[in-house]
């Protein structure tokens, strides 16, 4: 798209992709690093990181709801073209989004730093490397129209979910934290909407592209498997016999959700057998 050419890291893929390749490496490396080294406990740093994750995806929020009721964009089905101006502030703020994604390698690099190692899964590098490579696609041809529907509802998220993983490392925040499994719900129902949004544009099209609809609906749906199955395996999985027998479990802070989750999720209180 010729709005975005000179964009910052957008006119060459080279950037992202060595970027993401650092991103693997340093977990790689740093595991290595670590293994024979104390944890660093990042308390600060982790309140300070997780205020300006919750800043920066209200303000996006805030500014793609501002730009998609300026340009009159069609809830339904937006193209890329005929809201004018409004198009160019809608691809601004995608452009934070992308950008944000990057940021948000931080998640993992906190865990090597934590040696929480059993939190960096498969899942969870997945998730981080990939929407960091399809947002850089999403910025080149598709950076507006109907590509706002995700990030805005993502963007909610994120503020409840940083907010909450802030509020966690605060030792005396953690009794009010009552609503983890709700916080799983809502990114549950955000993928299902996000599909839902996705696929009306394929049934009543307005000129955005369909391979671009279907690709990212089936992403989607990736995550939508993915998530259920980390819901089963936390809330509705009943204990074992042996497990009820057993002393109360105590609660540790985590930089991240439960292992089997991919989503970015410092500071969930996640249940640890006691020793």
């Amino acid at each position: 798209d010729t709005r975005v050419r000179g964009w910052f890291l957008l006119d060459s893929y080279l950037p992202t992709f060595f970027l993401t390749g650092a991103y693997l490496l340093c977990i790689w490396l740093g595991n290595k690093f670590m293994k024979n080294r104390p944890p660093f406990s990042l308390r600060a740093h982790l309140i300070v990181y997780n205020l300006g994750i919750t800043l920066l995806s209200l303000y996006m929020l805030i500014e793609l709801i501002l730009a998609t009721w300026e340009g009159g964009y069609n809830l339904q089905c937006q193209n890329l073209h005929s809201a004018g101006e409004a198009d160019i502030r809608v691809a601004k703020v995608l452009w934070w989004y992308y950008f944000s994604k990057v940021i948000e390698f931080m998640d993992t690099i906190f865990f090597v730093l934590r040696k929480k190692t059993s939190q960096i899964t498969f899942l969870h590098v997945y998730h981080h490397a990939t929407m960091f490579n399809i947002w850089w696609c999403v910025l080149n041809w598709i950076p507006c129209g109907q590509s706002f529907f995700g990030p805005t509802l993502n963007s909610f998220i994120h503020v409840l979910m940083y907010s909450y993983y802030g509020l966690s490392v605060i030792p005396s925040m953690r009794k009010y934290l009552w609503w983890k499994k709700y916080l799983t719900q809502a990114q549950l129902i955000q993928f299902l909407l996000t599909i839902v949004h996705t696929l009306s544009a394929a049934v009543k099209p307005c000129g955005f592209p369909f391979g671009c609809l279907m690709f990212q609906s089936s992403y989607m749906a990736t995550l939508v498997i993915l998530f259920i199955n980390f819901y089963i395996k936390t809330y509705r999985r009943a204990p074992s016999r042996t497990a009820t027998k057993e002393s109360p479990a105590t609660t540790e802070i985590k930089n991240g959700f439960h292992k089997d989750c991919f989503g970015a999720a410092n500071g969930f209180l996640n249940k640890k057998k006691a020793q």
